[in-house]
C-alpha cells in the first residue's frame, strides 16, 4: 500500500485481518476440490528464515496437495 501513496497502521491491518479472515476461510472452503480415497504422506525439510523445518504433506493420487503442517522437529504421528 506504501508503493500506492497510502499509509496504513500496522494495528489497522491486524484489524482487517481478525474482521474478514473468518470470511475469506469459508469462501475458500466452498472452492476446495474432493480428495480422492488415496493419498500419502510426504515429508521434507526446508528453509525457513534461517532454520530448518520439517514439512508435511499429504498428497492425492493425483499429485495435489490436500493439507501440509510446518514442524520444527520431525513428529510423523501428529502430522
Amino acid at each position: 500500500m506504501a508503493e500506492r501513496g497510502i499509509f496504513v497502521d500496522h494495528a489497522t491491518i491486524h484489524r482487517w485481518i481478525v474482521r474478514y479472515s473468518p470470511e475469506l476461510l469459508k469462501r475458500l472452503n466452498t472452492r476446495k476440490r474432493a480428495v480422492t480415497g488415496k493419498w500419502h504422506v510426504d515429508e521434507t525439510y526446508i528453509k525457513v528464515r534461517g532454520r530448518w523445518m520439517c514439512l508435511y504433506r499429504a498428497i492425492d493420487s493425483h499429485g495435489g496437495t490436500v493439507e501440509f503442517r510446518f514442524n520444527e522437529r520431525r513428529n510423523l504421528p501428529a502430522a
